[in-house]
């Protein structure tokens, strides 16, 4: 970066007043600091990178001190760098910013092809680390892994299941799917048995079913493998432990078992069971229910969720999740991104496929389509009966795709309204943030986020000390309200 830019991220920083998943600060003014390692390893194993900016002492509010020698920094820095497996190669920029000389170091990603990046001083089981905002964790084992499989191209889903038979899978399925074969695939009609037909696709390996071949026409998959469903709840409130009127928990509780097809089906059923619909009045007067959730894009989230996946030991015991709340829609399941594809190319390119033999046996089961058409048709579908558009992410290890709802936000707009006049009359006295979680009723973060943040955007609610946003003697009061 220039100059000019460095100068820009430190007053942005201290605009902030925090470090983000992208941004460490150090301040350096005594010496360098010694155990960079996780920071190293956690920015070189994300997409975006990340910069560590010295000169700035975090622990005094960001305060601007300069670095002790910036020319011997930078040395320092950088034989921390060569300590990294595969090495590090920062990129410095050095600024003078009032009378001050200030740092940056940029780490820039290492391809996923070379991660994990990690020190080699503890070694990969503990020198790799991820950044979940402004923290370096420590991988977990699962993550590691991760990487490794693409590397090696690992097929977990051509894991033989060694108790299953075939036997026991559905016959006029496998059937079905055998026909279908023999139809795309006319090589094969004549001159290839069932069997080998079964070997050749991935179904069974020496007579063997595979996961694949489980998962798509075992009778019950979960015999095998009983966390390899689906648990699909409906909850009361908007956060999972909030109690309805009469003290439930849950709306309703399913956990969803069968082959993927069968599962998609009870799936986008149980949402439709659970959903809300909302009556519109056309152009010409006619009346008809708007969906709470399209179908469609439900059934393509669920699908991409069963076939996308991680199939391997690591996560066999995790099932994946419907969580309905008020205000929104959550389908999880384990298995960040794949390969070199980005949240934000997501739907745009072709992406690389963690199970392709799974992916092809449902295609010729007319379960998908295999052309990765699911996201644009999820976006699609949202946008066509005007919700939010639907936000993908990636956890530690777990993608999730999130549906907002119009529904919530009608119905809860009054009440909501009345919450926040009640809370500004009781914030006439200044109040800690501990005392307004408890007189709304919500979670801390649903009060801060939900509650009091468009409060505080609007100016109608201010922090008693706001050079220090996160100190514990913070206290809140209503605008109109003149404190001293």
């Amino acid at each position: 970066m220039q100059e000019s830019d460095l100068i820009t991220l430190a007053q942005r920083v201290q605009s902030m007043q925090c470090e983000t998943r992208t941004i460490e600060v150090k301040s350096a003014h005594e010496g360098c600091p010694t155990k960079l390692y996780g920071t190293l390893s956690g920015f070189s194993n994300q997409d975006d990178g990340g910069t560590i900016l010295f000169g700035l002492n975090e622990k005094d509010n960001y305060r601007l001190v300069g670095v002790y020698d910036a020319q011997d920094l930078q040395k320092k820095v950088a034989e921390q760098c060569k300590q990294m497996e595969p090495v590090v190669r920062p990129l410095f920029t050095v600024a003078d910013m009032e009378g001050k000389m200030i740092v940056s170091a940029e780490i820039p990603a290492v391809d996923i092809s070379e991660r994990p990046v990690y020190y080699r001083g503890t070694g990969r089981a503990k020198g790799s680390y991820v950044r979940v905002g402004e923290s370096d964790e420590h991988m977990s084992e699962y993550e590691i892994y991760s990487y490794d499989a693409f590397r090696k191209r690992t097929q977990d889903d051509l894991r033989c299941v060694d108790n299953a038979k075939t036997s026991l899978f559905n016959e006029e399925r496998l059937s079905g799917y055998l026909a279908s074969v023999k139809k795309e695939r006319r090589n094969l009609a004549e001159s290839v048995t069932d069997s080998e037909i079964m070997e050749l696709m991935g179904i069974t390996i020496d007579g063997i079913p595979t996961i694949a071949g489980v998962m798509s026409f075992s009778k019950y998959p979960q015999g095998y493998f009983p966390q390899l469903c689906i648990t699909a709840v409906s909850v009361p409130g908007t956060e999972m432990g909030e109690l309805g009127d009469d003290g439930e928990r849950f709306i309703d509780n399913q956990r969803i078992t069968g082959a993927i097809p069968e599962m998609i089906d009870l799936a986008v059923d149980f949402v439709r069971r659970n959903s809300r619909s909302k009556t519109i009045v056309d152009d010409d007067g006619k009346r008809r229910d708007k969906p709470e959730y399209p179908p469609r894009a439900v059934r393509e989230a669920v699908l991409n969720a069963l076939v996308h996946r991680d199939y391997s030991i690591h996560s066999q015991n995790v099932p994946v999740r419907i969580e309905m709340y008020r205000d929104r829609m959550e389908i999880i399941n384990s298995g960040g991104l794949y390969g070199k594809i980005t949240i934000d190319s997501l739907g745009k390119v072709h992406p690389d496929t963690r199970n392709a033999v799974l992916a092809n046996i449902l295609e010729l089961l007319g379960v998908t389509e295999n052309r990765y058409s699911g996201i644009p048709t999820i976006r699609h579908e949202c946008a066509s009966i005007g919700l939010p558009a639907p936000i993908f992410e990636v956890r530690r290890g777990e993608f999730r795709v999130t549906f907002g709802n119009n529904i919530f936000v009608t119905e809860n707009k009054r009440s909501r309204e009345i919450l926040q006049r009640e809370l500004l009359e009781y914030c006439s006295t200044p109040r800690t943030r501990e005392e307004i979680t408890t007189f709304t009723g919500f979670s801390r973060t649903h009060t801060m986020n939900a509650v009091m943040q468009p409060l505080i955007d609007a100016n109608l609610l201010r922090l008693t000390l706001p050079g220090k946003p996160k100190s514990p003697k913070q206290t809140y009061v209503s605008n109109d309200v003149v404190f001293d």
